[in-house]
């Protein structure tokens, strides 16, 4: 007696996971936004990370609504992360987790829906009027986007007065190569924020790259 198996009988092979795909689940899976992931040079693996709005972190007992990320938030996820890539048998040399920063990148449109009315400094692909750079208050525009740029400087006491002229720049989300927030500070520096404050301090904390 003989058996015969075709291809079909054998169960495929589980598809192998991408380090993109294990980072990205494992991210999500604790409740936070993956803004990016990047290999760098000497094995070293920058992953940041944000919390998502109207979400509470920290513990049952001393539950955490703040905005901004923790040194908490980066540990949490480096445990887990060391974890979900040593099982997928993906290597790398050093991993780095760390909050966005005041300047958080924003790499998708609904970056852009998140923190629209805020201030945005953006590089387009292609010049307009001469210039790639452009900064202003990002609004939506339809189905584009519009920036409300000012170009000058408001009368400074003993100064000459220079013309504040405001531009309206249009663009669609596919024009631009890289977009970022525009830090906020108050006259004297600080940043008004001190939930910002403990984010920066967080994020310098943690920075220290995390070996395998």
């Amino acid at each position: 007696m003989s058996i015969s198996i075709t291809d079909a009988d054998v169960p495929a092979a589980p598809a192998a996971v991408s380090k993109a795909d294990a980072i990205e689940r494992t991210v999500t899976g604790l409740g936070y936004e993956l803004v990016e992931a990047e290999r760098l040079a000497h094995g070293l693996l920058r992953v940041t990370i944000d919390r998502l709005p109207g979400s509470v972190y920290g513990t049952p007992g001393a539950p955490d609504a703040g905005e901004f990320i923790t040194v908490d938030d980066c540990e949490r996820v480096t445990r887990q992360l060391q974890y979900a890539l040593e099982v997928a048998g993906l290597e790398y040399e050093r991993l780095e987790v760390s909050s966005p920063g005041l300047d958080r990148p924003l790499k998708t449109e609904e970056h852009f829906r998140r923190f629209a009315g805020q201030a945005v400094s953006l590089t387009l692909k292609m010049p307009f009027q001469g210039r790639k750079h452009w900064s202003g208050m990002l609004q939506p525009e339809g189905d584009a986007w519009r920036l409300i740029t000012t170009e000058g400087q408001p009368k400074a006491k003993g100064k000459a007065k220079v013309p504040v002229i405001e531009m309206a720049l249009d663009f669609r989300f596919d024009e631009v190569r890289e977009a970022r927030l525009v830090p906020v500070v108050d006259f004297k520096g600080r940043r008004k924020n001190k939930d910002a404050e403990a984010a920066a301090a967080a994020d310098s904390a943690l920075n220290g790259e995390q070996d395998r």
